[in-house]
């Protein structure tokens, strides 16, 4: 086991531990005399088998269920700095799809042997626009404290595809779907998602390789083809210490 996959062992544990509840027995009375006071072995023993039920079940959890992943570049600051350690829940989106501000580990469709993780922005169905630094989702400006600085380009869905300060993402660079798969000429086709960083004008993103997926396989750019995913959703900041949060 890795050190980054011990603290999210250690982390799970601690989720573990305060969410089942699992503590040693409490004498309680029936109205009789009541017991003496349990031994400190006995104390002890309760403890140990309190903490061997959570670890195993903790274990079970980091090993089918939650992966620990860390940052390695500023794309997403600040939100999360580099060297930051993150849970990420490899099993919500099995039965859920992502929702809006999401912050999630996905397969990009660029060249890599690393998993990306962004910012769901836009969802299917979305219309989608960046214009003067502001993010505009179905036409409505979106609230988004988490960004390092407003984009210092203009995005918009249309015409079946993405186009960046008024040009066309290329398909032969970018993931971009046929337009047999888009409902609208200007909305985001089902399974298809935009993702920016919260570092905007730092990120490599949908600004600059088109769509993720959930699943199936990319439907051009330079890895057309080949499997798509989403891996999780990050959950929980959990390394450093005093940077420790809940994440969307």
């Amino acid at each position: 086991m890795t050190p980054i996959q011990l603290l999210g062992l250690i982390a799970v544990l601690a989720i573990v531990r305060v969410a089942i509840g699992i503590r040693p027995g409490i004498p309680v009375s029936s109205g009789a005399d009541a017991p003496g006071r349990p031994s400190t072995r006995t104390v002890l023993r309760e403890y140990l088998d309190a903490f061997i039920v959570a670890g195993l079940v903790a274990l079970l959890l980091i090993t089918f269920v939650v992966r620990t992943f860390y940052i390695p570049s500023g794309s997403m600051e600040p939100t999360l700095q580099i060297h930051d350690v993150l849970l990420v829940n490899e099993f919500e989106y099995k039965f859920t799809k992502p929702h809006e501000g999401d912050v999630v580990v996905f397969l990009p469709p660029v060249v890599t042997s690393n998993d990306f993780i962004k910012r769901t922005i836009g969802l299917p169905g979305d219309q989608l626009r960046v214009h003067n630094g502001v993010v505009y989702r179905n036409g409505v400006a979106m609230n988004e404290p988490y960004t390092a600085e407003k984009p210092n380009y203009e995005l918009q869905v249309r015409d079946y595809g993405i186009y960046v300060d008024g040009n066309p993402l290329d398909p032969s660079a970018a993931n971009i779907p046929p337009r047999s798969m888009w409902s609208a000429p200007d909305r985001i086709p089902a399974g298809f998602y935009l993702m920016f960083g919260d570092n905007r004008n730092l990120s490599e993103d949908s600004h600059i390789w088109g769509f993720a997926q959930t699943g199936g396989v990319f439907q051009s750019g330079q890895v057309k083809g080949q499997k798509a995913s989403f891996t999780g959703h990050a959950f929980l900041l959990f390394w450093p210490l005093n940077r420790v949060r809940i994440l969307r």
